[in-house]
């Protein structure tokens, strides 16, 4: 595995941290309960997972700052508020898997909302607030698609049961209901993307891996998620060039996406072309400024560098951006290591 050939290559391997908790089944220790108060999950056979996004005051994109961002629960109706920054980024971490409603509202600028699924990879929301004031009239806050509208209720019934299964960590039964959403909706490819995420789960990644290709098909490519997925896992399989020309591909569909960025960044330092990962990166943390994972990628590329003052302070960042997450007391492992070389280093000097 790609895994182990990176522990053995690099100087301190931090990457690994990063791909051990987004595609393996190994159990850690569970993580701090959110703020949803629901059974956090194990990781990669159950790891929590994140919203971030950002809130603009209008289809100009200017961001909406300090404004109050509510994630809602459609399984268990609990709620949380954030606020967005200056740039109008917000971020939630440690968020069970499931369903949420999104909503942003600003007086005078009105209000916006979207559903988002959390699963294992970072979840991205963008609100444009719709300078009514109010929200939506009949109940129903954000806007519909045509193709949304095509998808017939009993698809849609299964899909949502399957994403609250697994926000319990149910994947095989989770499984069942996205193949019944995807069998009355053939086109349903989100529904076969969170087969493909349920079979990852499962321990199952050829299985996973023909489900991420389905959903790249069915969407004739327009649905980044599953490029970014299936390119993550090529990375796991040592073929970082295919990663990379998926991955590539998966941006060209949604630009603005940070884990987008973040994972091109993974598979470009698997071929060493380290000034273009740190293009990459800068890249992810542009739009999401609080992006803990990037540093831990950061903190590879300087200890390939051999610059283990700078690997120290990506991995401060990371320790004070995600004091719980899983596998920390690796990095702070790693952290001292590097902090060795650097005092064997100043006494060979």
């Amino acid at each position: 595995m790609i895994l182990q050939a990176w522990m053995s290559k690099l100087h301190i391997g931090s990457l690994s941290l990063l791909m051990i908790a987004l595609l393996t089944q190994t159990p850690s220790a569970h993580a701090q309960g959110s703020a949803f108060d629901v059974p956090s999950n194990q990781s990669f056979g159950g790891r929590n997972g994140q919203i971030q996004g950002t809130v603009y005051l209008s289809r100009g994109a200017q961001p909406a700052s300090q404004v109050l961002v509510s994630i809602r629960s459609l399984s268990s109706g609990m709620s949380q508020t954030v606020l967005t920054d200056f740039a109008g980024h917000f971020e939630l971490r440690e968020v069970p898997q499931g369903a949420y409603e999104v909503t942003a509202g600003e007086r005078g600028y009105g209000f916006a909302s979207s559903i988002a699924e959390v699963n294992i990879f970072p979840t991205e929301v963008t609100l444009y607030l719709n300078g009514s004031g109010t929200p939506l009239r009949g109940g129903n806050p954000y806007t519909v698609s045509a193709r949304e509208l095509k998808i017939p209720a009993k698809a849609q019934d299964e899909y949502n049961r399957g994403l609250a299964l697994m926000a319990k960590s149910d994947f095989a039964d989770s499984l069942a209901h996205f193949n019944k959403a995807a069998a009355a909706y053939p086109d349903y490819y989100e529904a076969v993307y969170q087969i493909g995420v349920a079979e990852l789960r499962l321990n199952h990644h050829d299985r996973a891996m023909e489900a991420f290709q389905k959903a790249i098909d069915l969407s004739g490519g327009r649905y980044a998620r599953p490029q970014f997925a299936y390119g993550l896992l090529l990375c796991n399989q040592g073929k970082p060039e295919e990663a990379e020309r998926l991955i590539r591909r998966g941006l060209e569909t949604d630009a603005n996406s940070a884990e987008g960025h973040l994972f091109l960044g993974i598979a470009l330092l698997a071929q060493n072309r380290q000034d273009e990962v740190e293009k990459s990166l800068r890249e992810a943390l542009l739009r999401r400024p609080q992006y803990a994972d990037v540093y831990l990628v950061f903190a590879d590329l300087h200890a390939r560098r051999r610059d283990y003052s700078s690997q120290v302070q990506d991995l401060d960042i990371y320790l004070k951006l995600a004091p719980s997450a899983p596998g920390i007391d690796q990095v702070r492992r790693v952290r001292e290591a590097a902090q060795r070389r650097i005092a064997e280093s100043s006494a060979q000097n």
